[in-house]
């Protein structure tokens, strides 16, 4: 018969001390794992599956826990507290910029701080249309935001900023160029107007300048003349035989007789034309004075400049809207006429009498 043999006091407290020791280890191993999958998830793991965009503005002199704990309430990171030890781990904590930021909730939390760490902040996409005015484009900017109108108002016809570009007028108008910008919040007022003209003066090149010159013509009767082009028709086709219409008037000392001119000389036009307004007394009423107006009505681009600049080799002297998007151009008083009978009279008289 084997006899057990018996432990020891000390043996047992030695096992007892291992078996503490492993299980502290194993532990702190599945502590450290744990975590370790916490921080991955936190990490690796965007708020939500689903990409909901959102615009989230960051105010001058906001600390970073204010900015984690509002993108903590916008669903953009998933731990407020997380993501102030991420941004204190990169320095980011004390390199925030203020600003609009476009982020959404299928982001990472590294991506989120490297967009508000390095102040990429959102651009707002603008487009001004070819043929708006100074006001117009007032307006636009500031729907979006961007500007306060007032303040553009003074801007774009303040003496000095004017001056600086080398610019001759009482204010901006036809120098703001019609293209697709993108401008942050941030950008300020005097910064976004000096980039569109910036545009302006990359468009109107060298070529142009010499054949303003060989034409006769300063940077600003051209502007002039390629706004009331750009007023008059928007298919590109037609802007050279409208340049040359106008260009033959003046070698004529012809009025021009533009309507788009007359408009923009009468304050709050309701957007019908009458007898009174062609006869009204202002410096842009071209039925009543000779040569062109004493500047641009609009803001031309590029193609209304070269029709301007380059008009057709053709006589004409008339044109009438043909309702279509076109109009029917004339040589001589008789034809425009009977155009004009043609395209305009006959149509609304028999829709007078279709619809008494």
């Amino acid at each position: 018969m084997i006899k057990k043999k018996k432990t020891t006091k000390g043996e047992e407290k030695k096992k007892s001390a291992v078996f503490r020791r492993s299980f502290f280890v194993f532990l702190s191993g599945a502590i450290f794992l744990l975590l370790i999958i916490h921080i991955y998830t936190l990490l690796y793991s965007p708020p939500k599956k689903e990409k909901i965009s959102k615009i989230i503005t960051i105010q001058e002199g906001a600390s970073f826990y204010n900015v984690a704990r509002l993108l903590e309430a916008e669903g953009l990171i998933s731990s407020r507290r997380f993501f102030v030890l991420l941004g204190r781990g990169f320095g980011a904590d004390r390199r925030i910029k203020a600003g609009e930021y476009s982020l959404n909730t299928a982001m990472l939390p590294l991506e989120v701080l490297d967009i508000i760490k390095n102040g990429k902040v959102y651009h707002h996409k603008i487009i001004i249309p070819e043929g708006y005015s100074i006001r117009q484009i007032g307006r636009l900017l500031e729907e979006e935001g961007l500007v306060d109108f007032k303040d553009y108002g003074a801007l774009v016809h303040n003496k000095d900023f004017i001056q600086a570009f080398g610019i001759d007028g009482p204010s901006l108008e036809g120098y703001i160029f019609p293209e697709t910008y993108f401008f942050a919040k941030n950008q300020g007022l005097e910064e976004i107007i000096s980039s569109m003209i910036a545009k302006f003066f990359s468009v109107y090149t060298p070529e142009f300048e010499n054949r303003a010159r060989q034409l006769g013509m300063t940077m600003r009767e051209v502007l002039t003349l390629a706004s009331i082009i750009e007023r008059e028709t928007g298919a590109e086709e037609e802007m050279p035989a409208v340049s040359a219409v106008y260009h033959n008037r003046l070698k004529k000392n012809m009025p021009l007789q533009s309507d788009p001119t007359v408009i923009y000389g009468i304050k709050n036009f309701n957007g019908n034309i009458t007898k009174r307004d062609l006869q009204a007394k202002t410096p842009y009423n071209t039925y009543r004075i000779k040569g062109l107006p004493p500047g641009p009505i609009a803001n031309p681009g590029r193609r209304a400049i070269y029709a301007a600049l380059y008009p057709a080799n053709v006589p004409y002297l008339y044109f009438v809207s043909k309702n279509n998007g076109r109009h029917h151009f004339s040589t001589d008083l008789k034809e425009h006429n009977k155009a004009v009978w043609k395209y305009q009279v006959s149509p609304y008289r028999k829709n007078k009498t279709l619809n008494p």
